[in-house]
């Protein structure tokens, strides 16, 4: 195999790595927006199924990233340039038609990890104001709620017998 054939060979090794990695993060986009359905719906009869769901995913993405780090570096090599390259360098140093691909990844990957992000906090917003309203409803059945800690949850004291007058 010659020089060309090589370079040719390790960026569509990355190419194709990285096409696995986008096609997991829509996936971990679509459950991240399951997690919410169950969340918002107030069912959280499978609430565990989507959480785990989740984490399961996410240890396929962690096995993809490494994937994805020794295609780069092996393209970087390819390439003449140093091992751990980012994305946009490869892409910058990549002949065509890799630049252009590489660079279009790049931008892909930067769209999906705002909208996990943002999916994400929004879940965890849920699953706290949830914790919250579930703990709420757990004292006030036998505790009075009297306030909020600086941490947001709420701070009870145990009921106490009160003096009420019924003559007025």
């Amino acid at each position: 195999m010659n020089l060309i054939d090589d370079r040719f060979a390790t960026m569509e090794r990355l190419s194709l790595v990285l096409w696995r990695e986008r096609e997991l993060l829509e996936e971990l986009h679509y459950r991240l927006e399951v997690e919410q359905l169950v969340l918002a719906s107030g069912r959280s009869r499978w609430l565990s199924h989507a959480t785990r769901d989740i984490d399961s995913l996410l240890g396929t993405v962690r096995e993809t990233e490494v994937l994805r780090a020794v295609a780069a570096d092996e393209a970087a090599e390819a390439a003449g340039m140093s091992a751990n390259p980012s994305l946009a360098a490869l892409a910058e140093a990549a002949d065509e038609p890799w630049g252009t691909i590489l660079t279009e990844h790049r931008e892909a990957f930067v769209a999906l990890t705002s909208e996990i992000t943002t999916l994400a906090d929004s879940n965890k917003h849920l699953i706290s104001a949830g914790y919250r309203s579930a703990r709420e409803t757990l004292l006030s059945l036998g505790d009075s709620v009297d306030g909020y800690g600086a941490d947001g949850t709420a701070t009870a004291d145990p009921l106490r017998n009160r003096l009420v007058d019924r003559s007025l």
